[in-house]
C-alpha cells in the first residue's frame, strides 16, 4: 500500500551520473570536517547567513564543524513535520544527507566506545573525574586567553595538578579500601583518557579520510545502516526511507519561489534581461488565425531543445529544459509553502493546470508560467538558467527572456584536511620561524568529545550546553552557500555567450510562429535585429533591484 504517495519498499536511487558529483561531494564533505563550528560563517553571502548559537558551557560541550552540520542538516531535511525545501540545483540533496548520516553513524558508534570508557573510568571513580575535569576546565580557560602569561599559567597548572597526584599515590597506604580507591581514583581518569585518545583518533582519521576522499573523486560511498527497510516491522528503517525519497521528489518539483531582490530561490539573481513586446497586426490582405500563449510557448520549447544541434562541433552543452510555476513570496520571508490539491502530484503541478496558468495567470495575482532553459556546468558548481515568459495585453504580445547565475560553491567546502602544525620562531636565527607537527587531537579535544560522548543520545541537551548551527532560510543545500560567478572569468564568460543563442532560438521561434498564423513580423523582425546588437555586448547587472 502506497504511504503518502510513496511505495514502500526498497528503492535506490542511482547517484552521481549527472554531472553533479563536484558540488554534491563538496557540501557532504563538511559532514567529515573537524574545523572550528565558527568557519560555516565564512561561507555567508549578501542574502543568506548561517547562525552559530553559543553554548551554556560552550568551552567543555562545544560541537565541531562536522557535528554541527550534520545534526541541522538532518533534523532540517528529515525532521518531522519540516518546512518546504528549495531545490538544490546542481546538486543532489540525497546523497549529502546520506553523507550526513553516515558521519553520525562513525561518531555514534566512537561515542558508544567512549561512553563506556568514561563510566569505567569515570563515573565508577567520579571525584578524580572531577577534579580532572576542573583542572584541564581552569587550563582551557587560561589558555583561550591571548595574553602568554596567562596561558603558561594554565600550562604549570596542569603540571602542579599531575605531580600532587603523582606525590598522593606514592604516600596513601596501600591497604584498605578507602585509600586504594583514592588511588584507583587519580589513576583510572588518566587511564580513561588514554584509551579515549585512542578511539577518537581512530575515528578522526576515519572521518578526514571520507572527507579527503570527496573531494578528491574518489567516490566514497556513504554506509548508512538500516536506510532499507527488510521487512515490514522496520519503521525506523521504513519512516528514513520514505523521508529520503519525500526528499528527492521535492528535488524534482516544477515549483520556484521568487523573492524579490533574491531572484527565484535556488536559481540565483536575475543578470539581464531581454523584451521583445509589439503589437499583433494581421498581413495585409489576410486574417490573422487565433493563438494562445501557450501555443507559442510549445514552439519556443521545441526550439530551445535543439540548441545542442548548432552548426559547428563545439561541444556546446545539453541543455534541460522545463516548464516552471514560478510563486512569490516576500523578499524577507524565512519560509515558502508548497501548492497542494488535486492539481499537484508528487509537488509536481500537473500539465493541464500548467497550461491553464500559462494561458490565464499572466496579470494580477497568483502564480506565473515560465519555460526555463538550464546548463549545468563546471560539475555543478555553476548554474546558469534562462527564464522565458509569454503575455498578451489587448493587441500586444511581449516574450520577456530572463538570465538567471548560480555560482560555485564556497571555497570552504573545497578545502582539503591539513595536517595541524604550529609556527615557532628559530632557536638561534629567532627572526626566523618554522612549522613543527601537531598531534591531530589534543588533550582538550579528546576531553570534550569523552564528555559529550555520554549525552549524544540526548541532542536538545547538547545543544543547549555546547551550542548548534542555525541554517539560513528559506534553506536549501546549494544556493545558501553560493559564492560568486562574476568574479570567475571563465564562469562569468560562459553566463555572458550562453545568452545569446538562447535569445536568438526564442526569437526564432517566435516569428516562425507568427508568420504561420498570418502576422505581420516586420516590427518584430526589426526589433529582434536590434536587440541582436545588444547581444553583443551583454552587461550582467543586479536586474532584481529596481532603482524606483
Amino acid at each position: 500500500m502506497a504511504i503518502d504517495g510513496f511505495g514502500p519498499g526498497a528503492q535506490i536511487p542511482l547517484q552521481g551520473g549527472s554531472g553533479l558529483t563536484g558540488a554534491t561531494n563538496a557540501l557532504a564533505s563538511a559532514a567529515y570536517r573537524d574545523s572550528p563550528l565558527e568557519t560555516i560563517q565564512e561561507a555567508d553571502n549578501e542574502y543568506y547567513k548561517t547562525g552559530v548559537k553559543k553554548g551554556r558551557w560552550e568551552k567543555l560541550f562545544r560541537p565541531d564543524l562536522g557535528e554541527a552540520f550534520s545534526r541541522a542538516v538532518q533534523v532540517r531535511m528529515l525532521g518531522g513535520g519540516r518546512k518546504a525545501l528549495i531545490q538544490s540545483f546542481g546538486a543532489e540533496p540525497q546523497p549529502v544527507v546520506e553523507h550526513c548520516l553516515a558521519a553520525t553513524h562513525i561518531r555514534r558508534r566512537r561515542d558508544v566506545k567512549l561512553t563506556l570508557v568514561t563510566f569505567v573510568c569515570g563515573f565508577l571513580f567520579l571525584p578524580g573525574l572531577l577534579l580532572w575535569l576542573g583542572v584541564i576546565h581552569l587550563r582551557r580557560t587560561a589558555a583561550g586567553k591571548p595574553n602568554k602569561k596567562t596561558s603558561l599559567i594554565g600550562t604549570v597548572l596542569l603540571w602542579v595538578a599531575g605531580i600532587a597526584a603523582v606525590l598522593v599515590l606514592l604516600r596513601l597506604p596501600f591497604d584498605g579500601i578507602l585509600p586504594n580507591y583514592l588511588r584507583a581514583m587519580l589513576v583510572a581518569p588518566v587511564i580513561g583518557w588514554y584509551l579515549a585518545s585512542r578511539i577518537c583518533l581512530r575515528a578522526a582519521v576515519d572521518l578526514r579520510e571520507r572527507w579527503t576522499g570527496l573531494l578528491s573523486g574518489g567516490g566514497v560511498s556513504a554506509h548508512v545502516p538500516k536506510s532499507v527497510p527488510t521487512d515490514p516491522g522496520e519503521k525506523s528503517a521504513e519512516e528514513l526511507r520514505l523521508n529520503l525519497e519525500k526528499l528527492s521528489a521535492e528535488q524534482q518539483s516544477n515549483v520556484v519561489f521568487y523573492a524579490g531582490s533574491k531572484g527565484i530561490l535556488g536559481l540565483g539573481t536575475r543578470w539581464g534581461s531581454w523584451t521583445l513586446a509589439e503589437e499583433l497586426v494581421p498581413v495585409a490582405g489576410l486574417e490573422m488565425h487565433d493563438f494562445r500563449a501557450w501555443d507559442l510557448i510549445r514552439k519556443i520549447h521545441d526550439q530551445l531543445t535543439l540548441l545542442e544541434r548548432g552548426s559547428l562541433k563545439t561541444g556546446f552543452p545539453k541543455p534541460t529544459v522545463k516548464h516552471w510555476i514560478v510563486s512569490p513570496v516576500g523578499e524577507g520571508a524565512d519560509e515558502v509553502s508548497r501548492p497542494e490539491g488535486d492539481n499537484i502530484v508528487h509537488y509536481q503541478v500537473k500539465p493541464h493546470e500548467i497550461q491553464r496558468i500559462c494561458n490565464e495567470q499572466q496579470f494580477d495575482a497568483g502564480n506565473r508560467h515560465y519555460l526555463g532553459v538550464q546548463f549545468t556546468l563546471w560539475d555543478g558548481n555553476v548554474v546558469l538558467t534562462m527564464m522565458v515568459t509569454v503575455t498578451a495585453l489587448h493587441h500586444t504580445l511581449r516574450i520577456e527572456v530572463t538570465g538567471h547565475a548560480l555560482g560555485p560553491v564556497h571555497g570552504l567546502f573545497t578545502t582539503k584536511p591539513k595536517a595541524k602544525t604550529k609556527e615557532v620562531s628559530k632557536t638561534v636565527r629567532f627572526w626566523e620561524t618554522k612549522e613543527i607537527p601537531q598531534p591531530l587531537l589534543g588533550t582538550d579535544d579528546i576531553v570534550r568529545l569523552a564528555v559529550r560522548a555520554p549525552l549524544t543520545w540526548y541532542p536538545p541537551v547538547l545543544d543547549f550546553l555546547g551550542g548548534k548551527m542555525t541554517l539560513p532560510e528559506p534553506f536549501g543545500l546549494r544556493h545558501v552557500w553560493a559564492g560568486p560567478l562574476w568574479k570567475n572569468r571563465f564562469m562569468a564568460d560562459d553566463a555572458l555567450r550562453m545568452a545569446t543563442p538562447v535569445v536568438r532560438a526564442v526569437h526564432a521561434a517566435t516569428v516562425r510562429f507568427l508568420d504561420e498564423h498570418n502576422v505581420n513580423t516586420e516590427r518584430f523582425t526589426n526589433r529582434t535585429l536590434f536587440m541582436s546588437g545588444t547581444l553583443q555586448e551583454p552587461a550582467p547587472r543586479k536586474a532584481d533591484v529596481y532603482d524606483a
